[in-house]
């Protein structure tokens, strides 16, 4: 099965497009664990075996690894042997850079790693993109609209019309690579822009972070996520990882992930009716 098809797969057996965020910083890691590449292995393979029956994707955010230099590089690898066969791992990455460039940064994340997916920055245009579509059936989230506070310095400015920048990327995306595997990262935290994208761009899928610590409406995010060429996500990180910080975390992330799957059903559920 292809990415997109075991994608479908989870969601519609899980009835919710939750998508586990793994983004272990060593200074919030549980009481009892080091505050370095090993502590972060211990906390992100828990919340793997804890929280991942709940969900339809795992992104895990290559930041907080690439940190430790090669004993966090080793760490990730190994994290990546542990995520189930089922589940669709997506790196978040943000890449973007020359063509040669993004080529390498392509053989490392989705041909050494072996992810299905990862995330794109679009400024450099098709040059850093196409390296990576070479993958062919791999997932593509290109950045449109992000989750954090400053995002609208540049996203929102306007042009060609008036239109927000993040609005002319979205379209961009949508047209030069039509393809159920090239979707969009549109955060939660902005539920008008949220609304406004999936208005603009009804076919490809968005990846939605933001719900969780950041506050993102959980409502807009399950409404806007699916396209008509793919499945939607909606990332929860801290909201999962953050549901303790004694001992007992990886028992409170997989209760948390319960929750979060639930609610999201249920959201699906009341905009279907």
């Amino acid at each position: 099965m292809t990415p997109v098809e075991r994608l479908r797969a989870r969601i519609e057996r899980l009835g919710a497009p939750l998508c586990l965020g793994i983004d272990p910083h060593p200074d919030q890691l549980p009481v009892g664990l080091p505050r370095d590449a090993d502590g972060l292995e211990t906390f992100a393979r828990g919340l793997v075996e804890a929280a991942a029956p709940e969900a339809a994707a795992i992104k895990v955010n290559v930041a907080f690894f690439e940190a430790f230099g090669s004993r966090g590089w080793a760490a990730l690898e190994r994290l990546r042997a542990d995520i189930p066969a089922d589940h669709v791992l997506i790196l978040d990455a943000k890449r973007g850079d020359v063509s040669s460039t993004a080529e390498r940064y392509a053989a490392g994340l989705l041909g050494h790693l072996g992810a299905d997916g990862v995330t794109l920055s679009p400024y450099l245009g098709e040059d850093a993109v196409e390296p990576f579509r070479a993958f062919g059936d791999r997932l593509l989230y290109i950045l449109a609209r992000t989750s954090n506070p400053s995002a609208p310095t540049f996203q929102e400015l306007g042009v060609h019309g008036g239109a927000h920048l993040s609005e002319l990327v979205a379209r961009w995306v949508t047209e030069r690579w039509p393809h159920p595997e090239v979707g969009l990262v549109v955060g939660a935290t902005a539920p008008h822009e949220l609304a406004t994208l999936r208005r603009a761009v009804p076919e490809p899928a968005f990846l939605v972070p933001g719900v969780g610590a950041q506050g993102g409406d959980l409502a807009a995010a399950v409404r806007a996520c699916h396209g008509t060429r793919a499945p939607g996500l909606v990332n929860v990180s801290r909201g999962i990882a953050g549901a303790s910080s004694e001992a007992d975390w990886r028992g409170a992330a997989a209760e948390a992930a319960r929750s979060w799957r639930s609610r999201m059903a249920e959201a699906g559920a009341t905009l279907a009716g």
